[in-house]
């Protein structure tokens, strides 16, 4: 069968063909590019802990060494502390583990690009063209073909496409999908510098600082190596910011933080962000998708437009690679554009209502509660990912969602549609590992919440209690799964059943062993029985890329 054509190679894109790997799918990256990054510090990215954890999964190894995860979040407004939040730096821990926030990862973009390049020199399943643009793109019933051109100039053939372009996707263009939204609704002078600050590993928050040329605001966040990430926010409609003015910024705010005097600093890279609100009309039409910057930009008021870009790809991978392995209903295809589109809709629009009051327009004031405290308490939630701004999206008017199972259905402290906390679980091989550890394969994971297994011999409670009924149930599923068990979940009780997609949302949490209804989720969650269709004749093609083919009937795994 032929590959999935991935158009476009920066993070979205790389890590969406090894997601697509990780779960047997051959993939075609055409990149525009020379395949290699630019080395720029001050273009960073921030990723919630979840997507730290994915791009780590995906085998991204610069997260650790090139990457900073916060020790805390320090707030100032004038001479004022407003908030200091303790975090919890572990890649994978969460907030019930160890009793704090987990902590976002910053990093340089070029270097979690690299990660995800050097994690594909060892999959044979992805295919990486560098100086391939697109300009033409064919759909049939069987599959899509892209031309390319240059001096390799050919036609690819491939099961669906994706375009991962950025904002100027020439995907999105081809396709006639408009790209609505403001433009430039923030800007902010950037610099990355190596120097010494008072609060080493915390990200820093200063609103209206009180010295000359400090601005509305001003952020700082760190890297490895004593380099930080300063930016400035820019009046809307200023002028240009000149080398001069910007050392200006740079020694003024280092002074003011630093006791009156301008400590020693090294300066290594600068620029000005300018930052951009846009949703595409349609992200999927028919064979082709959008994800990434191609499909949406945010980045105002602490929305992290490059993780909302990794959560399309894990969304969309699991969906793609149940097409390519087993086919798929146009319920399950269509549920990327309806989960993600809404999610990033909902992010953009609590973004825009807030800016009014947090840059001084004031229309919402009324709803913030705690006048400044209120506003501080917002864009903390933005930067550390809680809240509107930030948390992790939730689902739960998906077309996977199954149907009401009355009083079936058991009370945790997760709703359905929502992602699922990471607890540890003992996996089919006997290990203990976190429940994000088996996210990403391409089959539902079915949890078992039974407390006190931890204490007893695998072998007593594998085939004790109500494990063999459920090892049957999952067994009879319509989709691949995997049985897991752990000791406790949030407010499970015991017994309860918790079922899981592969990109870790919730589908569904069950009174004890239900394997009706357990089946009836499942097959709502895989959207229902593939329909069907004619397929249409290929059109003429010179060259063509495919990759080897991997299948497998629906199975489940179960501890032996």
């Amino acid at each position: 069968m032929d590959p999935v054509i991935i158009v476009g190679a920066g993070p979205v894109g790389l890590a969406l063909s090894l997601a697509l790997a990780s779960q047997g799918v051959p993939s075609v990256v055409l990149d525009e590019g020379p395949g290699k990054e630019e080395s720029r510090p001050a273009r960073t990215v921030v990723l919630r802990a979840d997507m730290a954890a994915m791009a780590e999964r995906l085998g991204c190894t610069t997260l650790r060494d090139e990457g900073v995860r916060w020790v805390g979040w320090r707030s100032l407004r004038r001479k004022q502390l407003m908030r200091h939040v303790e975090l919890h730096p572990g890649l994978a821990d969460t907030e019930s583990d160890v009793g704090g926030l987990p902590a976002p990862l910053h990093i340089p973009q070029h270097a979690l690009a690299r990660g995800l390049r050097d994690a594909i020199a060892g999959r044979e399943l992805v295919q990486l063209v560098p100086g391939a643009r697109l300009d033409a793109i064919e759909q049939d019933g069987g599959g899509i073909t892209a031309h390319t051109r240059g001096p390799g100039a050919t036609w690819w053939r491939g099961s669906h496409l994706v375009g991962c372009d950025g904002a100027r996707s020439t995907v999105r263009k081809l396709l006639g999908v408009r790209f609505p939204g403001r433009t430039a609704v923030e800007r902010h002078a950037v610099a990355a510098l190596r120097t010494e600050l008072p609060w080493p590993g915390e990200a820093v928050l200063h609103r209206q600082p009180p010295w000359r040329g400090g601005g509305d605001e001003v952020t700082a966040r760190p890297l490895p190596d004593g380099v930080w990430r300063i930016d400035w926010l820019l009046p809307p409609r200023g002028d240009l910011v000149t080398p001069d003015a910007l050392v200006a910024r740079i020694r003024d705010t280092l002074a003011g933080w630093c006791g009156g005097e301008t400590p020693p600093y090294e300066l290594i890279d600068t620029g000005v962000h300018t930052l951009h609100h846009r949703l595409a009309r349609r992200w999927r039409v028919d064979r082709v998708f959008l994800a990434g910057d191609a499909a949406h930009l945010l980045g105002a008021v602490g929305t992290q437009g490059v993780d909302e870009g990794l959560r399309d790809a894990d969304n969309l991978a699991w969906k793609l690679a149940h097409a390519w392995h087993h086919g798929a209903s146009e319920t399950l295809l269509d549920s990327y554009q309806s989960e993600r589109r809404a999610a990033v809709a909902s992010r953009l629009r609590a973004a825009d209502q807030s800016l009014p009051v947090l840059r001084g327009g004031g229309g919402l004031r009324t709803y913030i509660p705690g006048g400044t405290r209120g506003h501080d308490a917002l864009l903390t939630d933005g930067h550390l990912g809680r809240g509107p701004l930030g948390a992790p999206p939730s689902y739960p008017h998906s077309p996977l969602a199954p149907p009401d199972a009355g009083n079936v259905r058991a009370s945790v402290a997760t709703e359905a549609g929502a992602p699922v906390e990471d607890v540890r679980v003992t996996a089919p091989d006997g290990t203990t590992v976190r429940l994000r550890d088996r996210l990403g394969r391409g089959r539902l994971l079915v949890v078992l919440v039974a407390p006190g297994t931890g204490v007893w011999d695998r072998r007593h409670w594998k085939s004790a209690g109500v494990m063999p009924q459920l090892a049957e149930a999952v067994r009879g599923l319509p989709t691949r799964a995997e049985l897991l068990v752990t000791e406790a979940y949030p407010g499970a009780a015991a017994h309860t059943v918790l079922l899981v997609r592969p990109d870790g949302h919730l589908v569904a949490s069950f009174s004890g062993v239900r394997p009706g209804e357990l089946f009836e989720s499942a097959d709502a969650a895989r959207g229902g029985a593939v329909t069907a269709s004619r397929e249409l004749p290929r059109p003429a093609s010179g060259g063509s890329a495919s990759g080897a083919a991997a299948s497998g009937a629906a199975s489940a795994s179960v501890s032996k």
